[in-house]
């Protein structure tokens, strides 16, 4: 299944064909691709090269490894992301390293790295479905994260299905057409809520 982006401006194919589905397949990713997509995310931008970003990765061969990171996971995503073949928790620093100062960026920067690995996967033929709806502080327990580190979303990787295997309400998200707001509703000049000329 495809759900390329209809887009009102030329896009790298890669973007246009990223979406996050619900339906993953009972297919293995091979340890090449998960090592491919993790070093996409390893070569991310961040402020100061602070690289704050960490991820708990758990795939199915390891079931009590698993386990652990789909408990982190709210119910309602557990339903469906206990079918996808990697389930990762992405987590971040608080802290800078270098100086202990509060990092400000540290949630932007696992953005970045998390879009990363998003994009390489489309490009080896897998799909990335990232959630916020995680349990941080059973995150925290569980794994033992350091008093600075959080967890802040959960992703699923692995390949897509067929949404026929979903339960109907999750299954309508699956079918229906990816949209976005038009440009002239986020690209603003002059003051807050004035587009800019450059997209008109």
């Amino acid at each position: 299944m495809t759900k390329e982006a209809s887009t009102h401006h030329p896009i790298h194919d890669l973007i246009a064909k990223r979406w996050s589905p619900y339906a993953f397949a009972d297919r293995e990713v091979s340890q090449a691709d998960l090592c491919g997509v993790l070093e996409a995310a390893r070569w991310a931008p961040s402020s100061y090269n602070e690289q704050p970003w960490a991820y708990i990765v758990a795939t199915k061969d390891s079931p009590e490894e698993f386990e652990k990171v789909l408990s982190c996971l709210v119910e309602g995503n557990q339903a469906w992301a206990k079918a996808a073949p990697v389930l990762m928790l992405g987590c971040v620093n608080t802290q800078f390293q270098r100086n202990g100062n509060p990092n400000a960026a540290a949630e932007h920067d696992l953005g970045l790295a998390s879009a990363n690995l998003s994009l390489e996967a489309t490009h080896r033929g897998l799909f990335v479905h990232q959630m916020i709806g995680i349990l941080p502080s059973k995150a925290k327990t569980v794994f033992q994260l350091p008093d600075t580190v959080i967890a802040k979303t959960g992703l699923a990787l692995g390949y897509v299905a067929d949404p026929e295997v979903l339960p109907n309400d999750i299954k309508e998200r699956d079918l229906a057409p990816r949209q976005r707001k038009p440009l002239s509703e986020f690209v603003f000049t002059g003051k807050w809520g004035e587009t800019s000329a450059a997209v008109k």
